[in-house]
């Protein structure tokens, strides 16, 4: 049985200075009471990996606009304005990552693997201060894996075993990051007791903390 929790006692367990991973591509599947609370808690100086930063307004893009995030790992932030501004005055570092390959560094790390090989931004800025590799007359960049300290992550419907079972296409950037990061904590839509197997998207080996959303 895993520890239901509430939001505020998940991220009570969150420091300064931590790196995040939070799900969602946008603000489908993004764990949205959890960010509300981070940013209720004001926790700072945070490195967040995530598929975006969202919108101002929303999620992933409160704690841009609130300043509590140092430096995000990313592959797209054209949505919102404020990411932009505090990369170009310095106020944020912003490391841009194109799509598939953030994927597959989150998921080499959680596969226990030592890197990736990948074509993609080969003769780009992409390449700069990384090692490539000629394989068959192909060039690919070696990317290294990379985890976090906590997983803030969604679930449509997750056991009290730490199950977790997505609806549509809100399962995105969630399954990998539960492999890897320290920490995982998962915002269910609805908690039940036992999902059925074939239910299950990600097993609950994986989950440390449930935290089920207010009024389900």
């Amino acid at each position: 049985m895993k520890s239901v929790i509430t939001a505020k006692d998940a991220i009570n367990l969150i420091p300064d200075g931590a790196t995040i991973m939070i799900g969602g591509f946008l603000s489908c599947g993004a764990p949205d009471e959890l960010i509300d609370e981070l940013v209720a808690q004001d926790i700072r100086n945070l490195t967040v990996i995530s598929n975006d930063t969202s919108y101002p307004d929303v999620d992933k893009g409160k704690l841009i606009v609130n300043k509590q995030v140092k430096k995000i790992i990313a592959s797209h932030i054209g949505t919102n304005p404020e990411t932009g501004r505090q990369m170009h005055t310095g106020e944020l570092d912003v490391e841009l990552v194109p799509m598939g390959t953030l994927i597959e560094k989150i998921r080499a790390k959680g596969a226990g693997l030592g890197g990736i090989l990948t074509p993609t931004g080969v003769g780009t800025v992409v390449e700069e201060d990384k090692e490539t590799m000629d394989i068959d007359g192909k060039t690919f960049i070696f990317e290294k894996p990379i985890s976090a300290d906590f997983a803030l992550i969604y679930g449509t419907k997750v056991d009290k075993f730490g199950n977790i079972a997505y609806y549509g296409t809100t399962r995105n950037l969630n399954t990998i990051m539960a492999t890897a990061a320290d920490t995982v904590i998962v915002q269910a839509d609805e908690l039940v007791d036992c999902l059925e197997p074939n239910e299950v998207i990600v097993p609950g080996l994986f989950v440390d903390y449930v935290v089920v959303r207010e009024g389900k």
